[in-house]
């Protein structure tokens, strides 16, 4: 996907991308356009007062779960709980497909200050779509996994694993019926004009303060899962 016209994604004339029928996982995105557009139709028809956030991958401590230790053991959580689980537990980061899907990542903190700019100022917000990101935190998931083996090592004092990373199929990692846009920047243009808006908080930053939560508040915990779930097998 080269042309940026499918992958900056603008909040008033960006293309609907689906995959086809039989790659299930796409009716998560199909879900959130139907309920934008209810939303909207709302307000066209009936006059409800909305503003609808759209946010890129926003990331930061107690946003997901670690599994088997504040989650289920079965789940699977997004990206960063993905990758630090597996730093917690000493294990290599599986990267989908090679990991060379493109996102861009936003700090928690960044992306509640946008949203209570909507709420202070509802002459601004309301009727508009608003995303919420920051382009300038893009990388590949393969890039994802370096940064935070680096980051880790640093909070945690660990040397890195020789093999810090391993390859498995979507397939294989997700089931079938998995597929995804390869790549997806979102444009900035309305939340800046409206609202004036910028993210601030870069991504080395954005990983140290959450790999430090993440250090001190699991590492016992899982290791002591892993004790467990060791001395039971």
């Amino acid at each position: 996907m080269q042309d940026p016209a499918f992958y900056v994604l603008k909040e008033d004339v960006s293309p609907c991308i689906f995959g086809p029928i039989e790659k299930q996982r796409w009716s998560y995105a199909c879900a959130k356009q139907l309920i934008e557009r209810i939303i909207y139709a709302e307000g066209a028809e009936n006059g409800l007062e909305f503003t609808i956030v759209r946010p890129f991958n926003w990331i930061g401590p107690r946003m997901d779960f670690i599994p088997g230790v504040d989650g289920p053991s079965e789940g699977v959580p997004r990206v960063l709980a993905c990758f630090s689980n597996g730093l917690l537990r000493g294990e290599p980061l599986k990267l989908v497909d090679g990991g060379q899907s493109q996102r861009t990542f936003l700090y928690i903190k960044d992306a509640i200050e946008a949203v209570h700019l909507m709420i202070e100022n509802p002459s601004r917000a309301n009727g508009h779509i608003f995303n919420v990101g920051n382009p300038n935190n893009e990388v590949t998931v393969k890039q994802l996994a370096e940064m935070m083996t680096e980051v880790y090592s640093k909070v945690s004092g660990q040397p890195p694993l020789e093999e810090p990373t391993v390859d498995i199929s979507s397939q294989e990692f997700y089931g079938e019926g998995y597929d995804d846009s390869d790549k997806r920047i979102p444009d900035m243009t309305i939340i800046k004009e409206r609202l004036g808006w910028d993210p601030k908080t870069s991504l080395w930053d954005l990983l140290d303060y959450t790999l430090t939560y993440q250090h001190k508040t699991y590492s016992q915990a899982v290791k002591q899962a892993m004790s467990t779930s060791i001395a039971s097998s």
